[in-house]
Formats: structure tokens, sequence, C-alpha cells
């Protein structure tokens, strides 16, 4: 007798077979290298792409035609008709430069002591903060391409006078014609000129050798000098407040040089102990030597074993230059004192003081300092256990211990590789276990696959390796593969490391060469408006969804990208169809694309235009 379940389950193995092959055979739409896709029938369901505006005709972005999304995910998404979408408005024209978290208008309410009120300052709640499309100045023309920029930017994208005019004696800017602003190199401390006053340093400080790489400089101007380091294959983080000298961060950015909004005054600069081969300040305003020497103990936490702090400016070359400052002479002969007697009690040795400049140098290591402060009973070093952990931590009055060694000669944490051969070597934090899970082996990996995945970007993104880019911010740096991918373009990134992520890599990328800060993207980032020409996120909004609204990130994002700027978002296909909506109300060109790991891997990428 035949078994009754025979029949039905034969059906049922049928309709199984005739599903997976109706799957197979859809998903295996074979689509060409440039994401072209196949002429849709008059009953297909449209593919996922967002709004489709009208490209600039001096456009540099090459977008593929939209992603057929469905073969492979079976999902319908409904278009929303652009007509039905409720759009972001414009703010109004006098937010051209606004900076939610450096908002002068709010200034007021902070506190005037050590220039508090000049802190990062940011909204907290939804009604405090600006839901709105910052605009671009009338007038507004893209920016000189690199080198260019260096020494040109027009007027109108960053339209202040006042540097033009109160610092034009000593050549920081000037305005030509109506239009034009030329950076002759000027400084305070360098009017003539900065290749002069940086040949006076690389008579010290060996700038040619490879060993130095990274370095800070503390208000900045508009980041001569950071850009005369250029030519040493130095990357400077330049950094200065939002003061008098009026927009001079803004300058230092349109010029197509790495800067950020910030000072030293109650927080932690946002950067890792042991990053910068040198730290830098030319006439500065800082006083050193108050509340205990706190600042020039945050200079010394941030240097590497072995880094150069270079001084020009009050009181340094007091006995010839005290007439031309109007200081009293006895005033800045006691500030030189006290100046050199707290670099003695951190253990620094000073190594030369010629003309304008002067130069410490701090240990390798700190074997002898360690008997030297017991000796003193004066300054003491810090017991928090992670000097890294800065983000809105407040600076203390010791300072910071460095990692022990076994003989004098050894230098803390390991010694690094001269530079490019850093680059790509596995840094000392990495070999020595210091972050838990990241080895060798994974870095290496990282870096392979960074390598594969700008190449993909070649492929989407012309610009990228055109030229037409120069700023660069990488949201999510990670270990850095992103930036040093594109070390052999004429590009720089700055390497955003969210506060809080799963490992704290912002020290491994300074050990590679590279630069960065550490971010909280539920906030803004310290920087004027249109300053970056490419922002990369990568699996951003995945690690925000549920921290804050998502809505707030795009917006900043939008804020600090640049008219002819583009966005690269990798991110699971969930989460980039969350963002797709959102993009599609600030009126911006976009397109979905598969990542590098093909069209059946859930992360794909959205690729973002700010068309003019």
């Amino acid at each position: 007798m035949a078994n009754p379940l025979k029949k039905p389950l034969a059906k049922l193995l049928l309709a199984a077979i005739l599903v997976s092959l109706s799957y197979l055979l859809g998903s295996n739409t074979n689509y060409p290298n440039n994401y072209s896709i196949p002429e849709r029938g008059r009953g297909s369901p449209p593919p996922l792409q967002c709004l489709q505006l009208n490209f600039s005709s001096s456009s540099h972005v090459r977008i593929s035609p939209p992603l057929h999304f469905e073969p492979s995910h079976r999902l319908h998404f409904p278009q929303e008709h652009q007509q039905n979408l409720q759009f972001f408005k414009r703010c109004p024209q006098n937010f051209t430069n606004y900076m939610p978290c450096h908002d002068p208008s709010l200034e007021k309410n902070f506190s005037e002591e050590r220039f508090f009120y000049r802190e990062r300052h940011c909204p907290k709640a939804d009604e405090e903060r600006v839901k709105c499309l910052v605009p671009k100045p009338a007038g507004y023309q893209r920016q000189f391409p690199w080198p260019k920029s260096k020494e040109l930017a027009w007027f109108k994208n960053v339209p202040f006078k006042k540097l033009t005019v109160f610092k034009k004696s000593q050549n920081w800017v000037r305005l030509q014609g109506d239009d034009l602003l030329v950076f002759p190199g000027g400084g305070t401390s360098f009017p003539k000129g900065v290749n002069g006053y940086v040949d006076l340093i690389k008579r010290v400080v060996p700038l040619k050798s490879g060993k130095i790489r990274t370095a800070l400089d503390v208000g900045c101007g508009v980041a001569s000098f950071g850009a005369a380091l250029m030519d040493y294959n130095i990357l400077t983080m330049s950094f200065a407040p939002l003061d008098v000298h009026e927009a001079q961060v803004q300058f230092a950015l349109e010029r197509g040089l790495p800067a950020m909004v910030g000072l030293l005054s109650t927080y932690q600069l946002p950067y890792p102990s042991r990053s910068f081969d040198v730290a830098h300040c030319s006439r500065c305003l800082v006083p050193w030597t108050s509340y205990d020497g706190l600042y020039l103990m945050e200079i010394d936490r941030v240097l590497r074993p072995g880094g150069y702090w270079v001084l020009s400016g009050p009181p340094i070359s007091w006995k010839t230059s005290y007439r031309g400052w109007e200081r009293d002479a006895k005033d800045l002969q006691k500030e030189q004192i006290s100046l050199e007697n707290l670099a003695t009690r951190l253990c620094w040795k000073k190594i030369a003081e010629r003309g304008p400049i002067a130069v410490w140098r701090k240990p390798t290591n700190h074997l002898h300092c360690i008997q030297k402060l017991k000796a003193l009973k004066s300054l003491t070093f810090c017991v928090k256990s992670d000097p890294d952990a800065v983000w809105y931590t407040k600076m203390e009055p010791c300072i910071t211990p460095l990692p022990m060694v076994n003989e004098i000669k050894d230098v803390a944490g390991g010694a690094l590789e001269k530079w490019p051969k850093r680059l790509n070597t596995a840094p000392p934090r990495i070999r020595s276990g210091f972050i838990e899970g990241i080895t060798v082996k994974s870095f290496n990996e990282d870096n392979q696959l960074w390598k594969k995945r700008v190449s993909h970007y070649r492929i989407i993104l012309e610009s990228l390796f055109s030229g037409k880019f120069r700023n660069i911010m990488d949201m999510n740096a990670g270990l850095g593969g992103f930036a040093a991918a594109l070390a052999k373009y004429p590009v720089w990134v700055m390497n955003a490391v969210p506060f809080d992520a799963k490992h704290n890599t912002l020290s491994i990328l300074y050990e590679r060469g590279l630069i960065g800060t550490y971010i909280d993207w539920c906030e803004a980032f310290s920087t004027y408006p249109r300053t970056y020409d490419l922002i990369h996120a990568d699996g951003v909004f995945g690690m925000y969804m549920d921290k804050c609204d998502i809505v707030y990130i795009l917006l900043e994002m939008h804020r600090i990208l640049r008219p002819e700027g583009a966005i690269i978002i990798r991110d699971h296909v969930d989460i980039i169809v969350k963002v797709k909506g959102i993009i599609d109300r600030m009126r911006l060109n976009c397109q979905l694309l598969h990542g590098d790991g093909g069209r059946f891997h859930p992360e794909k990428i959205l690729l973002v235009h700010n068309s003019l």
C-alpha cells in the first residue's frame, strides 16, 4: 500500500526546488563592472536609488547607474516622490560660518577663567540644536587645487578682512584686489617668511632624518609653519581658538592644511599620549608657567619619548626683544627663569637657544626622572590608569609616566621606524599587545583590506585620485588603513576615532605617522563649515544608531562638506536604507553601490555628492 504522506512530501519538495531555482536565476543577473543595470520590464519594482538631481556640469565625481537591489535581496523599497519629501530648510544666511560647539553667542554663559568659554560647549537637547542646512557664502567658488591652494584662496569663500589688516606687517595673509587672498608665509615670529625660521630649527631638530613625522603647532595662525614642514614630509596638527584672530583655522583649512579649532584651557587635548615628535609654539600667548605648569605638562603628555619642544616669542630672546614687545626686561627675565625651572622639573633637557628660538628635548624614558623627582619633591607622576582617556577630561598638574624600560638606552614604549617605513610597519603598541585583540597579523590584514577598498573607490570616485580633493575626513578610522592606502596621493586625512569605540586605536595611528583626533559624533566636530572635500564613514551609523539621532550626524556631515565634495558611507544595507531616507531630504545626489564583498554581501556603499 502506498504511503499517503509521499504525495504531499513530493509536492513540497518540488515547490522548494522551484523557489530555489527562481531565486538563483534572479540573484545571478550579470552586471558589468561599472554597475550598470539591465533594462527593467514594465512590471518590475524600481531599484533603490537616491534622488537623481541635476549634476553640475563642472562635477568631478563620476556616479555609476543605480544599483539594482531586489534580485539579490528580494526586498521592495517604495520610492517616495520628490514632492512628498519634507526637505530640510536652509539655515539663515548668518549661519554661513556656524560652529555648533564653538558658538560665540553662547560664550557669555561660561566662565572666563582660563578661557573656559572658548572650550567646546555643544548643544545637548534637541531643542537647542539647529536642524537646517548651513548655507555657503554668496559668491563661493571651488577652492584652488593643491599645491596652489597653499598660497591662494578666494576671499568670498572666507570673507574675513581682520587678519589682512591687523597682521599686515607680519605677512600672515594679504587681500589682493577684491577677491583674492594671498598667503606670503609670514607669522608673528617670522614676518619675513617661514622658510628662514624653519632653517634655524633644522640646525637643532633633525627634520630631514625621517625620525620626525608628526608635529603639533599650538596657536597656529594660518598654519604657515605646518605648510613649511610639509617640505620635510612632516604632518602637522595645527590648532587655534576661535578668538580675535578671526577665522585663522578656516584660512588654514581653505589652504589645504590640517587644522582644528581648539586651545589649552581646561580639558586635555583630544590626542593620545606619546603622539607628536615635535611640539611648537610661536608667540602663541599660552601662559606656560601659570597654574602650576599645567599646560606644559599637557605638552609633555602628548610628546613622544625623545620628542622636541620648540618655543619662540616671549620670554625667549628677551634681552634683544623686550623693547619691541613693550615689556619690562626684569619681568621677562623672571618669566624665562621660571620656564627653565619648570622644564628641568619635567626632566627635559635644553639643547639650544639661537636667535628667536629655544629647543628642549623630552627624555626617551623616565628611569633618571623617577630618581630626580624623588629628590626634588615637587612634581609627581599622574596616577591615572589610562593617559589616552582624555575626552572632556580635565588636565591635572602631574607628569604622565612613560612605560617602564629595563635600561637607560631603551625608548619607552618602543622605538619607531623612520618615515616612510613607519607607515606600514606594525607599531610598538601592536607588537607589545597594548590593545587587546589587535595583533600584527590583524594589522597586516587590515592594511591589505583597505588597499583593496581604496582601489574599489577608484572605480567609482575619480576625484579621489585626480587632485580635485585635498582635505579628507575619516569618521571612524580604526587602524588607519584607509589613510595609509591614500598616502601616495596629494591628500591628507583627519583620522577621527570615536572616544568610546570598542578599541581605542588613535595612538596606533600616530605611531604609524598619521594624525587625528578623538570625537563623539553625537556632537559637532571642531571645524568651520565647508572644510572637507571627502568624508568617509565606515560603520559610523551602525555605531551611533542607538546613541543619538543620526539626523544630526548627517546634518553635521553636510555642514563640514565642501560644495562639490563627496561622502562615502559603508554600512549594513538596513542602516544604509535609513540613512538614504534622510539624505533624500537634503537634496543631495547619491547612489547605492555594492561593496567590495559583492552583491551577496550585506555591506553596501552609499556614494553622496554635494553638487553645486
